[in-house]
């Protein structure tokens, strides 16, 4: 049995569901005890054509000032004072596919202190009755929006003439944090929409359907061939450019302490892999047995002398 090769890159939304598959399973192997958060922050429209202008440079300020920032709150915060540790995904696109840059970061409300080989959490809830509470959102984005805009004139980008004095910053819990992840990893390395939701393309148009964030109804968009072509090609990233990044305790070099927290504390991370889904495997065609892939190879390329071309 022959199966063609996908073409592997990481905007298509065929290929690279199994890459997505294991970024998920790593980030799950480093849950800690703790209860964990989604922080969103968003750009000001304003700021939006300057970033285009400068992707690769603000795209990694933008990273590097939502790190700055949670870590400066985890330091001051009375119950934590460490350094948190937080994963984050940058998402150039809305749900209906315009350019619109934010960060999103999901971390648990717990900090390590290096110098007295503490480990903390912020437990319980804010107020009675109330949902769980990590920091202020206003406050954080007041931080963020002071952070990013000196690191923009560090670098000798000219600012735009206005733009807003408040920014926006979402923080909610997310229990455990796998939901959260598994979320993230869906536009990882799949692209910005699934092809399930591009309803119809006929007489020069792209019908496709997003949800709205607000009424969580589902609506349909309308555009011309080339403008889809432009909606989707617009939130390809520079060459190179890593858009999930871990900081902290969740660092790559943080394992060893990864393992003895959840060994202290009993906490199994096997369990949250029970979401994921397995690799779907390659039945044969005659009995529906497994298969497995014994040889991998390339067409070989058309001679241009046997076509008679020189």
């Amino acid at each position: 049995m022959t199966v063609p090769h996908s073409c592997g890159h990481r905007n298509c939304p065929h290929c690279q569901h199994f890459e997505s598959q294991q970024w998920l399973e790593r980030q799950l192997q480093k849950q800690v005890p703790a209860e964990y958060f989604l922080l969103t922050f968003t750009l000001p429209a304003e700021l939006r054509a300057l970033v285009w202008c400068h992707q690769r440079l603000l795209y990694a300020l933008m990273i590097q000032c939502v790190w700055e920032t949670v870590r400066t709150f985890s330091q001051n915060d009375k119950q934590l004072q460490g350094i948190p540790g937080a994963i984050a995904v940058l998402h150039t696109h809305s749900r209906c596919l315009d350019f619109h840059p934010h960060v999103h970061l999901v971390m648990p409300a717990a900090a390590m202190d290096a110098v007295n080989r503490l480990w903390r959490t912020k437990g319980g809830k804010a107020r009675k009755n109330k949902k769980p509470y990590l920091f202020n959102h206003k406050t954080l984005a007041k931080v963020f929006r002071a952070k990013l805009l000196d690191a923009i004139t560090d670098e000798g980008l000219a600012l735009p003439a206005s733009y807003p004095e408040t920014w926006v910053v979402d923080c909610k819990s997310v229990g455990t944090g796998e939901k959260a992840l598994v979320y993230l990893g869906r536009y990882l390395y799949r692209g910005v929409i699934r092809e399930k939701d591009i309803v119809s393309c006929k007489a020069g148009k792209v019908t496709f359907r997003y949800q709205n964030s607000k009424t969580k109804q589902w609506e349909f968009r309308t555009v011309s061939g080339a403008k889809f072509l432009w909606l989707v090609l617009q939130h390809v990233l520079p060459k190179g450019f890593r858009r999930a990044r871990n900081f902290g305790f969740l660092h790559p070099n943080s394992k060893r302490l990864i393992h003895l927290l959840q060994l202290l504390v009993g906490l199994d991370p096997t369990r949250a892999l029970a979401l994921i889904k397995k690799r779907p495997v390659l039945p044969c065609p005659c009995c529906g047995a497994k298969m497995k892939i014994i040889e991998t190879r390339l067409p070989p390329f058309f001679r241009f002398d046997t076509l008679g071309i020189t």
